[in-house]
């Protein structure tokens, strides 16, 4: 069997890119000098003045008005080093010719991971593959599928390319996987990682693109029997939950969402943008308070918010909107938003539902959770922004060439 030569690194990337290592740390990171070595010479450019200009002015600043210097050169560094491997991502969609191939390969051997976790997890091994955490009020050590990830939102995350591509796959009957065993190996990393922040993004982008485009996707017949197998299918669960487990993770966690009581909800929507504020303003509204100094300056903030206790070093702001907020100010926000609707409106996201699909739930999420050095994330983005998928085109569904 001929194995794609980028095959090992999608398989690095998604399943084992922080095992081992310490929090913060992955081998993507390891492999920069490699992989921007590979930029340069397939693209024959220099890649890194973009990075280096667009942070300089935030660099003068940051300085002017002090910062904890080791930990601001360490996130720079950190920055610099998911920069590279964006790069890298980039290059690889517009000169590899057989990435869905690697999508199918990636897609089956999680599919394979997760029906092995299940057993796992009545074992002793379970920590490794599951974690356990209080994710609400009333749901004390509850179990999530993370595979080798650092958590489960992040691995649900990791798969939204994979299920947005073979969802539109099955809506436009172009799948060469079986639809109802497809539909499974969808659906099952999104139950057992239990990611109601992603689930929900999910479904908001799903639903938003099916009215932008409801006279041309409801002329299908496939489009039509998945809305009513999808329809009928959770109501009824829905149904029986509530009937034989009314008590159950998922109403409960709805309940505390819909209350104002879900404590992992809060601390990724809104407290996090409550925190971020009360950062910039120990320094600059404007232009925030600098790489790496949220665990600096925000450390007693976090903590007395939180009545956390002063040996509680877990700092971190949650949601990569409010933290980009607390790191670059309301400047550095408002950069990042105009350039998502820059690229939106340059690349012509509209004209395809697969990349539609991925701005919708990334624009979305971002203001939900996530962080602003989540390779997850910026996966999404440049998929979005990065033609390459033509089978997926709205007007046309064929495939296109794309001139770089």
């Amino acid at each position: 069997m001929h194995i794609n030569k980028y095959l090992p690194f999608a398989c690095c990337y998604f399943f084992f890119n922080s095992l081992a290592l310490p929090f913060g740390l992955t081998y993507t990171a390891l492999l920069s000098p490699l992989l921007y070595w590979w930029v340069i010479t397939t693209r024959k450019k220099e890649v890194l003045l973009p990075f280096f200009v667009g942070l300089c002015p935030f660099l003068i600043v940051h300085v002017i008005n002090g910062v904890d210097t080791g930990s601001y050169i360490i996130s720079i560094v950190n920055y610099l080093l998911v920069y590279i491997f964006c790069q890298a991502f980039y290059t690889f969609l517009i000169s590899v010719k057989d990435a869905e191939v690697i999508f199918r390969r990636i897609l089956i051997f999680n599919t394979i991971a997760c029906l092995l976790a299940i057993p796992v997890y009545f074992s002793s091994f379970k920590p490794v593959l599951w974690m356990v955490h209080n994710i609400s009020d009333g749901l004390e050590n509850f179990s999530r599928l993370k595979l080798f990830t650092y958590e489960a939102s992040y691995y649900a995350m990791l798969f939204v390319p994979l299920f947005f591509f073979y969802f539109m796959q099955l809506v436009l009957h172009q799948n060469k996987i079986n639809s109802w065993l497809l539909l499974g190996m969808l659906m099952l990393p999104l139950l057992l990682s239990f990611s109601i922040g992603v689930i929900a993004c999910i479904f908001v982008s799903l639903s938003v693109v099916y009215l932008l485009y409801i006279k041309r996707l409801s002329k299908k017949k496939r489009v039509l029997n998945l809305l009513l197998i999808f329809g009928t299918s959770s109501v009824a669960l829905l149904f029986l939950l509530w009937f034989f487990m009314p008590q159950n993770a998922l109403y409960m966690r709805l309940q505390n969402i819909l209350s104002g009581n879900d404590t992992s909800g809060n601390g990724r929507t809104s407290e996090a943008f409550m925190l971020a504020v009360k950062m910039i303003r120990l320094k600059s509204d404007a232009w925030g308070i600098g790489a790496g100094q949220v665990k600096i300056l925000g450390a007693d903030i976090v903590r007395s918010y939180y009545l956390y206790s002063l040996d509680y070093n877990t700092i971190a702001i949650p949601n990569a909107a409010a933290e980009t907020l607390a790191i670059f100010g309301w400047l550095g926000l408002l950069i990042r938003i105009s350039i998502e609707i820059f690229f939106f409106m340059f690349t012509k996201v509209w004209t395809n539902y697969f990349r539609l699909l991925l701005f919708l739930f990334i624009f979305i999420y971002q203001f939900t959770g996530s962080f602003i050095t989540n390779l997850a994330e910026y996966v999404i983005w440049i998929l979005a922004f990065t033609n390459v998928f033509g089978q997926f085109d709205v007007r046309t569904g064929k495939m296109q060439t794309t001139t770089h």
